[in-house]
């Protein structure tokens, strides 16, 4: 990004808004904090983020409602932080539209490499592979700007993706035919390795699939593979 990524850090609690306040300061990072949803509302209505880190567990509206409302009107980045059990909550999370993750209690510098790396993901790559995301992707009649991060129906209608889910359908178009595991998806996809029972990748995947399968529960486009993983199952070409 040429400008100073601007964060907004959503948690009830103080002392880890101020922690994680400097911190993110300290690293080059604008930042500003809010204690709960009406806060959040306010800071939005006033200024332009490119990323949130949204407390699921608070008082009031929660980060689920709040990460709902998020998506109803914005695609922008969110990594939702949750208690260590909760993958439940995790899952909810991400079939809502969050980006990714992380459990409490955490290392501020292990948050900071996601936010940096959902923030890379979200403005496009660069260098050798931002080469290849300037194309115009063609598969299954779908057309992919890798340009604009849009893509498009056989209708030409335009389909809005959260950039979790861009980010795995570029994954799959960069690997065409090709049989990709969870643990490849996720280094792929959210550049990091699994932790046990991270499910992460398969409701990003379901959220896609609901997007540009005619059938979901029958995919022709994205298959499943047994034992395996995950296969885009077509051609893809240059437009």
């Amino acid at each position: 990004m040429s400008r100073t990524p601007h964060i907004l850090i959503v948690d009830d609690d103080r002392e880890i808004r101020d922690l994680l306040s400097r911190f993110l300061k300290k690293h080059e990072l604008r930042v500003d904090a809010a204690a709960n949803g009406r806060e959040m509302s306010q800071l939005m209505s006033e200024g332009r983020y490119d990323l949130i880190v949204l407390d699921l567990m608070m008082p009031g509206e929660d980060g689920l409602t709040l990460c709902r409302k998020v998506r109803n009107t914005s695609r922008i980045p969110i990594i939702m932080l949750t208690a260590l059990g909760e993958e439940t909550d995790r899952i909810i999370g991400l079939e809502m539209g969050a980006d990714d993750y992380i459990a409490k209690p955490f290392n501020p510098r292990e948050l900071l490499a996601r936010i940096k790396a959902v923030l890379r993901r979200s403005d496009g790559a660069s260098g050798a592979d931002g080469e290849l995301r300037q194309q115009v992707l063609s598969f299954a009649n779908w057309t992919l700007d890798m340009t604009k991060r849009e893509l498009r129906s056989p209708d030409n209608v335009l389909v809005p993706l959260t950039a979790g889910e861009y980010d795995l359908l570029v994954a799959f178009v960069e690997h065409p035919n090709r049989v990709l595991t969870r643990d490849q998806l996720l280094d792929l996809a959210k550049g990091r390795t699994a932790i046990p029972f991270d499910r992460s990748i398969d409701v990003q995947l379901s959220r896609l699939r609901r997007k540009i399968e005619i059938d979901p529960k029958e995919p022709e486009i994205i298959k499943t593979v047994r034992g395996g993983g995950y296969i885009l199952a077509t051609e893809v070409e240059p437009v």
